[in-house]
């Protein structure tokens, strides 16, 4: 029978609440990703309709919503490669190399990206649409949904930001039997 070194630092379930980090991190990401394209979309296509001319300079908010799907992807890669699966098998000892303490860390930094970017998207969907609309029957008020495009973006950043913070904190390493 081949010995397991894991204990209470190191779980054997550790790696699982790293993985479901990173995963929040994409998901929830690109789902705020997702609706602020669609929203803005339908914004763009209905003020397309009267000024076909305006699409093009009315994609912006699209390529923002875009933005905050990398955020996602960003944080899921760098959380992704950090989880180090356990050392051994077969006739060794199966020794744990992740920490309970880094798992919860990627876990809550997945999150943080994640539900910001969810946050952002959203925030950046309802803007676009009335944005877009308004700015074909009132072109001065372009810069003004720009601004506030910018405010909504950096909920998003703000979140890669926090959330980079929380992935590279230190989790000490996993006792050797």
């Amino acid at each position: 029978m081949v010995a397991e070194n894991f204990g209470e630092a190191c779980p054997a379930s550790a790696p699982f609440f790293g993985y479901m980090g990173a995963a929040a991190a994409l998901i929830f990401a690109n789902l705020g990703a997702a609706y602020g394209t669609a929203k803005s979309g339908v914004g763009i296509c209905s003020m397309g309709v009267m000024h076909p001319g305006l699409i093009m300079k009315s994609i912006i908010p699209v390529v923002m919503a875009g933005v905050i799907g990398i955020y996602g992807f960003i944080i899921a890669v760098v959380v992704g490669t950090k989880i180090k699966e356990p050392v051994g098998g077969g006739s060794q000892a199966v020794t744990p190399q992740y920490t309970l303490f880094s798992a919860f860390g990627h876990l809550g930094s997945g999150l943080t990206g994640g539900l910001s970017g969810l946050a952002a998207g959203m925030a950046i969907g309802i803007v676009g649409d009335a944005g877009v609309r308004a700015t074909a029957q009132q072109p001065k008020l372009f810069v003004g949904m720009i601004l506030i495009l910018i405010f909504a973006e950096a909920l998003g950043l703000y979140g890669l930001i926090v959330a980079l913070i929380m992935s590279s904190s230190g989790g000490g390493s996993c006792p050797s039997a």
